[in-house]
């Protein structure tokens, strides 16, 4: 639309992944977000050069005024902040970009180690990056949907190791390491997910064979909750024939309009479309 003003045209930038602008920032946005990530990691190695970890400091000043300014940007763009303000996202932008400016506040060396731990927050970054993968929308609703079946899922599971461990307290005793029915239900958590610590483990043969059972029961396990989350993203695949773009409303912040759509499919403001 030619009546477009600038507060629209930022937000066309900073929000919709559909424009050449628009990918562009994300591409830009991805690359300081792992750059960053890669920053914090190389800060905590030891032994590199002082004139290293000074160029590491100067780098991650510029990246965190460039995810200021884009912090900002988001906040004037649309017409109620207090939307993206208060979003998931909105709070783990804040979280990854204020570190580095307590830092500046905080001072002494008896707070140095507290700087050094805020300062670590900074790799909250990495989970803006969820913002520009599309799959992961769909991934994350299919693990919602599948919430119950899962939930359900676990309940199960926990009865299980309940029994068993009551089980092996009772087949074992105390004698082999199995000292009380919340021990063996550990050690029948850490058989069952295959983790196998070793330090508990049965001496007779019927424990053994209990032991050999709950093993082989592990393996199938492990396999259920990728088979239901499998299933829920295979359906919404089927369902997403109605093609979702980026459009995210000024109004609002919602998101998720179907393509052609002229208006917010929640507050019914008006869609700046090409």
């Amino acid at each position: 639309m030619s009546n477009k003003t600038w507060k629209h045209k930022l937000h066309e930038i900073i929000y919709e992944a559909d424009t050449p602008a628009g990918k562009l920032f994300d591409v830009v946005l991805l690359i300081l977000i792992i750059l960053s990530i890669v920053f914090v990691m190389m800060e905590s190695v030891k032994g590199l050069s002082a004139q290293t970890y000074t160029y590491l400091y100067y780098a991650e000043w510029v990246i965190t005024i460039f995810f200021t300014i884009e912090y900002i940007a988001r906040i004037i763009s649309i017409n109620k902040p207090k939307n993206y303000i208060f979003s998931f996202y909105g709070i783990i932008d804040l979280l990854s970009t204020i570190p580095l400016y307590l830092s500046l506040f905080i001072v002494g060396s008896s707070a140095l180690l507290t700087v050094r731990a805020l300062r670590l927050l900074r790799i909250f970054r990495i989970l803006k990056i969820s913002r520009y993968v599309g799959e992961s929308n769909r991934l994350a609703k299919a693990i919602k949907d599948s919430k119950a079946k899962i939930f359900v899922f676990l309940f199960a599971v926990v009865v299980v190791c309940i029994i068993s461990g009551t089980l092996m307290y009772i087949i074992e005793g105390e004698k082999s390491g199995f000292k009380s029915i919340p021990i063996s239900v550990y050690w029948c958590i850490v058989t069952l997910t295959t983790v196998g610590y070793g330090d508990i483990a049965p001496v007779t043969p019927i424990g053994q064979l209990l032991a050999a059972i709950i093993m082989i029961m592990g393996y199938g396990i492990i396999a259920v909750p990728t088979g239901i989350v499998s299933a829920e993203y295979a359906a919404s695949q089927k369902a997403a024939i109605v093609h979702i773009n980026s459009q995210v409303c000024t109004n609002c912040h919602s998101n998720k309009h179907q393509d052609g759509a002229k208006f917010c499919n929640k507050c019914g403001h008006t869609l700046f479309n090409d």
